[in-house]
């Protein structure tokens, strides 16, 4: 090697040298760690555990629908940080909503934990269609006995069968007896109200008065089944029982219905 050759070299290494202690060299890994350290101490998808049984709702509000409520050492997503106050999340059974990011509910796992995300429920998505597919129907005329092969007019176990067979293909038999004994057979039936999920099914007795007492000392595990509903959640109801009411409308749950009430389940899980 000439000795040119060696001074040009000399001077290819010092510049080399002299670049790299600049930050030049290595500059991009070290932003891409940055960035990589950001995104695991984002609250943005990342795993939490519910400290306390918080309501999930359709919107970052107060005054938004309760869709279900997210209990107790349920673990959920965080997919974004809405406001000051809520969280966007999905829970284990695939269905996405609002909470209360305060830390009495929720708080987020062990910082720098790479959060599992989990995995998507289809059963959800089919519930709100079967949901809005019934909305479609509002105002849509009440017959009792109404032909199972026409929408034109509904009873109330034609209205339900009509929606899951058109929204999930699910195909429930033709009167609200034998829906609720078809729960009771392929699902997990609740008797007590607060137990429901947005979606499931709801079967009521007579009506026999507007008392308590009326109802007093009934054994409702006997009663015959004469009315269903589809339970929205926040104590909506949506269903179709009379001419006079109007036929497809969504009710509160008021005292008389929930005198009636028997039991409810999902048909979608």
């Amino acid at each position: 090697m000439n000795q040119l050759t060696k001074q040009l070299l000399a001077a290819l290494l010092l510049s080399t040298a002299v670049y790299a202690s600049s930050g030049g060299l290595g500059a991009q890994p070290a932003h891409a760690a940055e960035n990589s350290a950001a995104v695991l101490s984002s609250p943005a998808s990342q795993s939490a555990v519910i400290q306390s049984t918080v309501r999930l709702r359709s919107a970052p509000s107060v005054g938004s629908m309760v869709l279900s409520y997210l209990k107790e050492g349920e673990k959920v997503l965080i997919l974004e940080k809405t406001n000051a106050y809520f969280y966007k999340v999905r829970n284990k059974d695939g269905e996405i909503g609002y909470c209360s990011s305060q830390d009495k509910y929720i708080a987020l796992m062990a910082a720098g934990a790479v959060p599992q995300p989990l995995p998507p429920a289809p059963a959800a998505a089919s519930i709100e269609s079967v949901i809005g597919r019934g909305m479609s129907y509002l105002g849509t005329p009440y017959e009792f006995g109404s032909s199972r092969s026409d929408t034109s007019t509904f009873d109330c176990s034609d209205f339900v069968r009509q929606i899951y067979l058109e929204a999930a293909n699910i195909k429930l038999p033709a009167d609200s007896r034998q829906q609720g004994r078809w729960v009771r057979e392929n699902s997990s039936a609740v008797t007590d109200i607060s137990g429901l999920k947005r979606g499931d099914l709801m079967f009521f007795m007579s009506y026999k008065g507007s008392s308590a007492a009326a109802y007093a000392g009934i054994d409702k595990s006997a009663e015959t089944i004469t009315h269903v509903a589809l339970y929205l959640g926040d104590g909506q109801i949506l269903h179709t029982y009379s001419v006079s009411s109007g036929g497809v409308r969504v009710d509160k749950l008021s005292a008389s219905w929930t005198k009636r009430f028997l039991f409810g389940g999902p048909v979608i899980h």
